[in-house]
């Protein structure tokens, strides 16, 4: 159930971490859900193994968008290689 609540948070926080790191590349909405779904993936897990919160909560949403946008910068960055 969790991973159903990721995919479709990460929609919004991919939407949200776009926002946030405006850019001129050419990426689509496809990828930035996919993008935003990996980060709330990667927050969700990472925080709830290291203790920090308990699925959900408003620091979990948080930490997703903040490595939405550190994915979404990397991605951008391998993109203009």
């Amino acid at each position: 159930m969790e991973i159903l609540w990721y995919l479709v948070a990460g929609a919004f926080i991919g939407v949200l971490a776009r926002l946030i790191l405006p850019g001129k590349e050419n990426m689509g909405c496809i990828m930035t859900v996919l993008l935003g779904a990996l980060g709330a993936l990667l927050a969700g897990s990472f925080g709830q193994w290291i203790g920090w919160y308990v699925f959900p909560s408003w620091i979990g949403f948080v930490v997703a968008v903040v490595f939405a946008i550190v994915i979404i910068a990397i991605y951008d960055w391998l993109k203009r290689r």
